[in-house]
């Protein structure tokens, strides 16, 4: 079987045409001589996919791949990105002595969607599935920094960090915090992202400021970023 056909047609012409919009967007006469596919099949399968939403069309009408492919493609990440937190999560804990955490963005909200807690003694409690604010902490200014300059302005609304402090977090690729989401408690977060670049996670760290102190980027700031990059690295693994 050659491996561009699978045997069934209709789909693999769906594919070639998924395919072709990959490479950024055509009109009907393009997917029609960059396919090979006849006219009003390729016509009738980028409706149909249309339909699904796997396809759209951009303002002059060209076909472009549709969101329904975004979303399959970061729930697959999210998958992958879940199955390696706990390991890489309990590892980081293990290095610092501190509880560690995985969140992810969710609208104006970020979930905690996996960690290791400390084994022993005071720490900062996150349970998996606890939605915490956007405005404040460390991870809050991860998922925030990289975005583009309308939503960072968006989501300074309120917040209790600067556009100078996530500034200074691109710059060095980690961000702090002490006692700016609860009183009493410091973090430093890392991003992780997809293949593609984008950030998708934050990596964090927690525990009260007695024992990580003003600066707590300064000792463990390594270590984040150290576990977020391999955290990256398993997910552009094919």
């Amino acid at each position: 079987m050659n491996r561009n056909n699978s045997g069934v047609g209709v789909l693999d012409k769906a594919v070639a045409i998924l395919s072709t919009l990959e490479a950024g967007p055509h009109s009907l006469a393009e997917l029609v001589a960059t396919t090979g596919i006849a006219r009003p099949t390729a016509h009738r399968l980028a409706v149909a996919l249309e339909f699904h939403r796997l396809v759209a069309r951009d303002l002059t009408g060209r076909f472009v791949l549709g969101p329904r492919s975004a979303e399959l493609g970061a729930a697959a990440g999210e998958d992958r990105l879940l199955a390696a937190a706990a390991p890489a999560l309990s590892a980081l804990r293990d290095a610092t002595g501190e509880s560690a955490q995985l969140y992810r963005r969710q609208g104006d909200l970020r979930i905690c969607v996996a960690v290791a807690e400390r084994l022993s003694g005071l720490r900062d409690s996150v349970p998996v599935g606890a939605a915490l604010t956007m405005q404040a902490g460390s991870a809050a200014q991860i998922l925030l920094a990289w975005e583009d300059s309308e939503k960072i302005h968006r989501g300074l609304t309120n917040a209790r960090f600067t556009a100078a402090q996530l500034s200074a977090d691109r710059r060095r690729g980690w961000a702090q915090s002490v006692g700016e989401r609860e009183a009493g408690v410091a973090s430093v977060s890392a991003p992780v992202r997809a293949p593609n670049g984008k950030v998708i996670a934050a990596v964090s760290i927690s525990g009260p400021i007695e024992r990580l102190g003003r600066q707590p980027g300064r000792i463990h700031a390594a270590a984040v970023v150290a576990t977020a990059a391999r955290l990256t690295e398993y997910l552009t693994r094919e």
